[in-house]
């Protein structure tokens, strides 16, 4: 999530769409990495433009039209570029996280749809990953036992894939939003990184942020954060217990230069377990 407004000139691909899509900036811009912000009001009333979109996100909010995401209401696939219906309410992120997982948890029947052929499945990013996994080496700062225990999940995920649907890929405390100030049940998602995959695989982002309320009691909070998202979701509590397995320790090959997020990755793959 961004953190700060951004001034001075617009970046020439949102300068462009403001005048093409007749839209007038109504407040900063953000920026996310390589994701460009804007609010703005436009023939359709307010809105947001977003540049640098997720590979496939305009496709997955097409083919959700607004149930259970935001609204799609314009895009340009080769500029990576959407334009989003504003959603007034605030995130999850000052809800208590065990009622916020209960909430993202419920909220997963409505995203899992059977998906646009285009989108990338998830069994392809894990037969990456875990290839990559298995060629570390023994003293790569990554438990040897997590690593072998990960890599012996993905092949057998890679071969029973499971039920295939549209999931998130990323859905956590600030990518739901209510859908107005006072919140209430009228909830969206924003932000997908659509895949097509297992929806087991849909609970481990939940577990990764807000670390600062997990401090001094990580095991037991992060267990509950877990069974609170998978009963309100229904799902089969082994096979999310081993895709969180799975998916945190992809995230941390990703990331092993960072010391700090690799050892919280470790804990989150031995909290779910022990």
């Amino acid at each position: 999530m961004p953190s700060a407004p951004l001034l001075g000139p617009l970046p020439t691909t949102v300068a462009a769409l403001l005048e093409e899509w007749e839209l007038v900036p109504t407040g900063d811009r953000w920026c996310a990495g390589r994701t460009e912000v804007l609010p703005v009001t436009g023939p359709r009333g307010p809105a947001v433009l977003k540049v640098g979109a997720a590979e496939h996100e305009a496709l997955a909010l097409q083919r959700w039209g607004g149930e259970g995401a935001v609204r799609l209401l314009r895009a340009d696939p080769h500029r990576r570029a959407v334009l989003l219906e504003r959603l007034a309410g605030p995130d999850l992120t000052d809800y208590w996280d065990v009622e916020a997982c209960e909430l993202v948890g419920a909220h997963y029947a409505r995203l899992h749809v059977p998906a646009p052929p285009q989108v990338r499945t998830l069994a392809s990013y894990v037969e990456q990953g875990t290839a990559a996994l298995a060629a570390l080496p023994r003293d790569a700062p990554l438990p040897h036992r997590l690593v072998e225990q990960a890599v012996a999940l993905g092949r057998a995920f890679v071969g029973d894939p499971g039920e295939q649907r549209l999931l998130h890929g990323d859905l956590h405390y600030a990518h739901l939003l209510a859908t107005t100030e006072g919140g209430g049940d009228g909830w969206r998602t924003i932000s997908p990184s659509p895949v097509v995959g297992d929806p087991h695989a849909e609970v481990a982002p939940l577990l990764w942020h807000r670390w600062e309320d997990v401090a001094g009691d990580v095991r037991p909070a992060l267990r509950r954060r877990f069974h609170a998202a998978i009963d309100a979701a229904l799902l089969d509590e082994d096979r999310a217990r081993d895709w969180v397995v799975l998916r945190t320790v992809h995230r941390a090959l990703g990331a092993l230069d960072d010391r700090e997020l690799v050892t919280r990755c470790v804990a989150v793959a031995k909290a779910v377990q022990e």
